[in-house]
């Protein structure tokens, strides 16, 4: 009688803890997954931060330079295009579009000595570069949680099970030209 005992115990036990394991994985990803569209939020709350200052920049620069109307509006469209950004990948493309046309219009701003001087562009040019400090520190804890979490999806017995849960891999934060990133507008004070 004893004899079917042990298989059952033993069925059980693999059971049991089979469901641990997945209880326990399925958490630590939820848990990574909110990480991850936590920092998201914090980069998207800085890229519209850093939106929000180019209008008054543009301004300040078009009162110094109104006949570089053609900078202003690649400054103009790529601001657009980063307040259009749904994701990752679309906000990858429209940064690489928005550091190029902020070299074009610092650039442009180089030739204009009294708008330099000003007080008003000084100010503005440092609220930018603060915010392109947090843009980065934002981007590096997003592509961090996003590595984490990416990697506990693509893992034995992980991936057997985590796509059938919902569990999806996420997109890095990368601009389509990453060389514009690592040479960010300068900024001359």
């Amino acid at each position: 009688m004893m004899a079917w005992l042990v298989p059952v115990l033993i069925v059980v036990a693999v059971i049991v803890i089979a469901g641990i394991y997945l209880w326990a994985t399925y958490n630590s990803l939820v848990s990574l997954g909110t990480r991850v569209e936590e920092a998201w939020s914090g980069i998207d709350v800085q890229l519209k931060r850093r939106a929000d200052l180019i209008p008054n920049l543009i301004e300040t620069v078009k009162g110094y330079a109104a006949h570089e109307k053609t900078v202003l509006e690649n400054v103009t469209k790529a601001r657009s295009e980063v307040l259009a950004a749904d994701g990752p990948r679309s906000a990858g493309a429209a940064e690489g579009h928005l550091q190029q046309a902020l070299k074009g219009l610092f650039a442009v701003a180089e030739d204009y000595p009294a708008l330099q001087a000003s007080q008003n562009y000084l100010q503005l040019q440092r609220e930018l570069v603060d915010t392109e400090d947090k843009i980065q520190a934002s981007r590096r804890f997003y592509n961090g949680g996003t590595r984490e979490l990416n990697i506990k999806i693509k893992q034995f017995p992980n991936n057997l099970f985590s796509r059938g849960l919902g569990f999806e891999e996420r997109d890095f934060f990368e601009a389509d030209d990453a060389a514009a990133l690592r040479q960010p507008p300068r900024v001359q004070f």
